[in-house]
């Protein structure tokens, strides 16, 4: 067959072999169109074949033919090369007239099993803008692309006990609007993404759970946030014995007093024309081994001034002893200094930082029985930032979800 501007053509039976296509399936003609960079390859069948109905696996005889469609191949070397076959249909008494399952592509797909393996790794290491360069499809074929891998991959996946999850929030959009994010802490995957922060955001992800899974979860570390306690409480047996409050929210809270300590303290020194505090913001939320080297001499002479930020910023040090203990009566006996301390500090927001610690303590210290941490989570959150600055945020909530379970779900995200 002549191409559209290119020479005769003679390759059904390469394309028959590239494309894998067995019988009863044969590629009957191929077009080669050179100024279009398009090749375009016909797929046929003989008219006396059965044909399995796709529901009840049923063989029947032919019934009809559904129109011609296309399905985007790999490129043959720079052209893009293009299936097309009408689908037959079989007329089966239990599902009525149905199209049967074609050996190269899902249904409702417009891409081959191959294209959309490579779309899934393209996706996989870029953004969708950049993927949708280098693939040379729409925008919304490449979201689709993706949908559909993640539904694949989350159908596959097998139940299985999750032991330690850890709960966080992720920001989805301006305004408030939040994600309820679980996690599991020993495979580093996502397993749930619900939208908002209440109760009933957590509730949805126990209520998929069989009574097996909820008694095997043996801690669920979290944040300080009212509905994910109740939510736990009221799902998971035991659940006093399993909520670990992660120690990253718990230094945030006496973290920000700090920084409260410091505003106030740079006010009042400020009005006296002493600028002694002037650019040390950062400086004070720094961990003692993580001070940058260039401000190290600086910060050490801050910390001889006797500054009220000084007693606070050693306050707040003071409390990562915490979580160094093995023992839970030294832990304890540590908690009962700490806490004399710092509300004995005349320090107002110390002590009511401290105050809410105190609140929380029971739950805090069960780290002594379930050593976890959200850091496995706050890593996964930094993965997730990646994903929403990549896009440059998500107007589309749905997309925003499919792309963290896409990157971060641990699916098997491949067409067989």
């Amino acid at each position: 067959m002549v191409g559209d501007g290119g020479p005769i053509m003679h390759d059904t039976a390469l394309y028959q072999y590239l494309l894998g296509l067995q019988s009863p399936w044969t590629v009957s003609r191929v077009n080669l169109d050179v100024n279009g960079q398009r090749v375009d390859v016909w797929a046929e069948h003989p008219e006396d074949v059965a044909w399995v109905c796709p529901h009840c696996t049923k063989s029947l005889p032919l019934y009809d033919h559904a129109e011609e469609r296309t399905w985007r191949h790999l490129d043959s070397c720079q052209f893009q090369t293009h299936l097309h076959a009408r689908i037959p249909r079989v007329a089966c008494g239990e599902h009525g007239v149905v199209q049967v399952k074609v050996p190269w592509a899902e249904p409702r797909s417009r891409f081959t099993l191959l294209f959309e393996r490579l779309a899934i790794d393209v996706l996989s290491q870029c953004d969708v803008s950049g993927a949708t360069r280098i693939l040379r499809i729409s925008w919304d074929e490449a979201w689709g692309v993706m949908q559909r891998a993640v539904t694949r991959g989350r159908a596959r996946k097998q139940a299985r006990i999750v032991r330690r999850i850890g709960v966080d929030e992720k920001a989805a959009a301006k305004g408030h609007r939040y994600l309820t994010l679980v996690c599991d802490l020993d495979e580093g995957t996502v397993e749930h993404i619900a939208e908002d922060r209440q109760q009933e955001s957590l509730d949805g992800y126990y209520a998929g759970l069989t009574q097996e899974q909820l008694d095997g979860i043996e801690a669920v570390a979290m944040d300080m946030w009212e509905p994910y306690i109740q939510a736990t409480r009221a799902q998971v047996p035991e659940a006093a014995e399993k909520i670990v409050f992660d120690r990253f929210h718990v230094m945030s809270h006496i973290g920000k007093a700090v920084d409260t300590v410091r505003k106030q303290e740079h006010r009042d020194l400020m009005a006296a024309g002493d600028e002694t505090l002037k650019g040390s913001k950062y400086l004070w939320l720094y961990s003692r081994e993580n001070v940058p080297e260039r401000r190290r001499d600086a910060f050490a002479a801050l910390m001889r001034q006797e500054l009220k930020v000084g007693r606070a910023w050693a306050i707040k040090e003071a409390l990562r002893g915490l979580w160094h203990y093995v023992y839970p009566a030294s832990g304890w006996k540590f908690w009962k200094r700490w806490y004399f301390w710092a509300t004995h500090s005349r320090l107002e927001p110390i002590r009511k930082a401290a105050e809410t610690i105190r609140r929380h303590i029971d739950t805090i210290v069960t780290y002594y029985q379930h050593p976890v941490t959200n850091a496995m989570s706050e890593g996964l959150n930094s993965q997730i930032q990646k994903i929403k600055s990549m896009a440059c945020g998500f107007r589309n909530t749905e997309n925003f979800k499919t792309a963290i379970y896409f990157r971060c779900g641990g699916l098997d995200l491949y067409p067989c």
